[in-house]
């Protein structure tokens, strides 16, 4: 009779383990990337200062090294927004907007905050076409980490 019980227990947990699975699988939102454990790794890159530009896209690289199937989003506010203008360039003088074109044939996104772009007088147009413009970069980034539950880092 003990046994028998044993062997009920077992059954159902087993049972459950496989149904609680199955959600998790089904909760993965499609065309993501699935890394570790089947889950996908969404990851917005946070910067506001163009300074750290460069190293913002050296670690975005190195990411998609790591893991070529994350989705990650570059999200810009303030001063990060002057790297994604045309004709943007490193202290070494290195055009920004290649790095950008290679970076989003990976599928990185870049969005710009139109507040910013508004409050300094920036010409929309003259954003590189790698990026978008988006209402606001600190709600892009509320948004990405709160309903779509994106992991966040600022370099």
């Amino acid at each position: 009779m003990l046994y028998r019980l044993k062997q009920f227990i077992s059954v159902g947990v087993l049972a459950g383990l496989a149904v609680l699975t199955g959600c998790v699988s089904a909760g993965a939102s499609p065309g993501k990337s699935a890394g570790a454990g089947g889950f996908p790794e969404n990851v917005v890159y946070h910067v506001n200062d163009s300074s750290i530009a460069r190293l913002a896209l050296n670690n975005v690289k190195n990411h998609l090294s790591a893991n070529p199937q994350a989705h990650i989003v570059v999200v810009t506010h303030g001063k990060g927004v002057d790297f994604l203008l045309e004709g943007a360039k490193d202290q070494q003088g290195n055009p920004f907007d290649i790095t950008a074109q290679e970076l989003k044939a990976k599928g990185v996104e870049f969005d710009v905050c139109n507040n910013t772009l508004v409050g300094r007088k920036i010409d929309p147009k003259t954003v590189i076409p790698e990026a978008k413009i988006v209402p606001s970069g600190v709600a892009e980034i509320s948004k990405l980490q709160s309903l779509d539950h994106y992991s966040y880092v600022k370099p």
